[in-house]
């Protein structure tokens, strides 16, 4: 008798979940007892993070996952302003390349790791004899075309090289290969909209907005787009 009140004491320690219905049912604790409090707080808790993450409608993608592609997009070399290259770079008071917190515009940058996602296919700087190439643009529209498929998108982004980049969980390119293509089809959504081809411009302008008028995304302004959290 006493072995089966305590299972019934065990079975009453649990909420039940109805699937079908808007709410979630609890034990009939009285209000003011603390188990019922941490029970209800933990049942309320669960089904709001629930319905925000079902509510918003967008795919949630592995931190990890997101970093295997952010180190096949990213580079280590971006050019930013022409006219910044004309800087001399002395600290004069009225540079008109100064940034309001005191740094310089810069005309290009590096980095050791692959840092930035340029959101140009090619960028000439003539008066400086610079160019650049992007690494997305010759591979992703690899054929000559400037548009893709879906499918022709996540599989050259697939077969990018992978370089561990600034940003995100540390992956080394042994463990960097991509076997569930769910994320690559995701950026493939991302920057198609609702378009069932991705062309060449509307990469350079999904890119462009999605870093907020900047000239590259970062990890930062990348995983927030896919929804990592």
């Amino acid at each position: 008798m006493a072995m089966k009140r305590m299972l019934l004491n065990a079975v009453c320690l649990l909420p039940i979940i109805v699937d079908g219905f808007g709410g979630t049912f609890l034990p009939q604790y009285h209000r003011d007892d603390s188990r019922w409090i941490r029970l209800h707080s933990e049942a309320v808790d669960a089904e709001s993070s629930s319905a925000s993450d079902a509510g918003d409608g967008r795919v949630r993608i592995d931190p990890r996952e997101a970093v295997k592609l952010f180190g096949r997009l990213a580079e280590k070399y971006i050019m930013l302003d022409a006219s910044a290259g004309m800087c001399c770079y002395s600290g004069c008071s009225d540079c008109e390349y100064r940034e309001p917190g005191g740094g310089y515009r810069m005309a290009d940058q590096s980095s050791a790791r692959p840092k930035w996602i340029p959101c140009y296919d090619r960028r000439v700087f003539a008066s400086q004899g610079k160019e650049h190439t992007t690494r997305w643009s010759l591979e992703i529209f690899s054929d000559g075309k400037p548009v893709v498929t879906r499918e022709q998108f996540v599989e050259r982004v697939i077969g990018m090289k992978f370089v561990p980049p600034l940003g995100g969980p540390y992956l080394a390119a042994s463990s960097a290969a991509i076997e569930d293509d769910s994320a690559a089809s995701a950026l493939f959504d991302v920057l198609a909209g609702e378009n069932e081809k991705l062309t060449r411009h509307r990469m350079e302008k999904g890119m462009k907005s999605l870093a907020n008028g900047e000239e590259g995304l970062t990890w930062p302004m990348f995983s927030a787009a896919l929804g990592v959290k």
